[in-house]
C-alpha cells in the first residue's frame, strides 16, 4: 500500500488555483461556504482519482470511502472530513447528494482509465464529470429547470477547454485521454502523438474539431445569463461564458502541447467585466 494511502490523500489544489471562479463575490455571501463546502469535495475526490501514487484499487476504495461518508453510511476519518462538511450542508440547504455523487460517476471512470473513443463518449463523460455542478449551483440558488440545457453546454464546454489545455500533460503522466481516439485515428494518429513537443497540421485539426465542438456548446450556451431567475448567478454565468471563449480563442491561436494555454489575470479580468456588462445590458 502507499504512503498516501496509510496517512489517507489530501486535495492537492485550491480554488485560486482553477481556470474559472469558485464562489466568487457575485454570489450571495449566505450561499458561498456551500459552494466551498461543496468544492472542497469535488476537489479532493477530483485529486485522488488523478493521484499518481495511488493504484487503482486504492483510488476506487477512497472514492467509495467519500461516497459513504456523504451518503451517512460510514463515519469520516481525518482525511475524508469533506464529505461530512458536505452532508452537513447539504442537510441545511435542502439540496440533494445526486449532484456531487454523479460526480463520484466521472470519478470512477478516471480511476479506471478508459478513454473517451468518440465525441459521444466525451460528452457522456461530462454528463457526469461538469454537467451536474451546474445542477448543483441551480439547486442552490433556488433555480427551475428551465436554465438547465444552456447550463449542462456550459459546463461541457468548460470540461472540454480544460482537457485541451491539459492534453499532453494528462496522457504523459496519466495515461488519460479525452480528446476522441477516432478524429485522432481518422488522421493516421494515436495516444502518443499528443506527448510531441508541438502539434502538427493534423493534430491540428483534430484540437480544432474538438473546438467546434465547444463552439456549439457555447452557442447552446449563451442564453444561459437571461434565462436564470436568480440575478447574481445569472451574472456569474455571463463572466464564466465569456471567460469560457476567451480561452476558447486562445486555444484557437496557441498550441497547447508547446506552452500552458491559459488567460492572463488581465484577460481573465476583462473577460470578467464584459460578461457583467454584456448581461446587463440584456436585462
Amino acid at each position: 500500500m502507499s504512503a498516501i494511502a496509510e496517512s489517507g490523500p489530501q486535495a492537492l489544489k485550491s480554488h485560486r488555483g482553477e481556470n474559472f471562479p469558485v464562489a466568487s463575490v457575485l454570489l450571495p455571501a449566505a450561499l458561498r461556504p456551500h459552494v466551498m463546502a461543496f468544492y472542497h469535495f469535488v476537489r479532493l475526490a477530483d485529486d485522488i482519482a488523478d493521484s499518481g501514487e495511488l493504484a487503482r484499487e486504492e483510488k476506487l476504495a477512497h472514492l467509495d470511502h467519500l461516497d459513504a461518508v456523504l451518503t451517512g453510511g460510514a463515519p469520516a476519518e481525518p482525511w475524508s472530513t469533506a464529505g461530512a462538511r458536505l452532508r452537513e450542508s447539504l442537510a441545511e440547504s435542502g439540496v440533494e447528494a445526486r449532484f456531487a455523487r454523479e460526480l463520484l460517476v466521472a470519478f470512477r471512470r478516471d480511476a479506471e482509465n478508459a478513454p473517451c473513443r468518440t465525441w459521444d463518449d466525451l460528452i457522456d463523460y461530462c454528463r457526469y464529470s461538469a454537467m451536474p455542478v451546474g445542477r448543483y449551483l441551480m439547486a442552490l440558488h433556488g433555480e427551475d429547470e428551465t436554465p438547465g440545457p444552456a447550463s449542462d453546454a456550459l459546463c461541457t464546454a468548460l470540461q472540454i477547454l480544460n482537457h485541451l489545455q491539459d492534453c499532453g500533460d494528462d496522457w504523459r503522466a496519466l495515461g488519460r485521454l479525452y480528446v476522441p481516439l477516432d478524429w485522432l485515428e481518422a488522421e493516421g494518429l494515436g495516444a502518443d502523438d499528443l506527448l510531441a513537443p508541438r502539434s502538427d497540421a493534423r493534430l491540428r485539426r483534430v484540437l480544432d474539431r474538438t473546438l467546434d465542438g465547444v463552439d456549439a456548446l457555447l452557442l447552446e450556451a449563451a442564453p444561459l445569463a437571461r434565462r436564470m431567475r436568480h440575478r447574481r448567478l445569472g451574472l456569474e454565468s455571463a463572466v464564466i461564458v465569456n471567460l469560457a471563449r476567451r480561452l476558447r480563442d486562445e486555444l484557437r491561436r496557441r498550441d497547447p502541447l508547446a506552452e500552458r494555454v491559459e488567460l492572463t489575470k488581465g484577460a481573465r479580468l476583462a473577460a470578467g467585466l464584459g460578461g457583467i456588462a454584456a448581461a446587463l445590458l440584456r436585462r
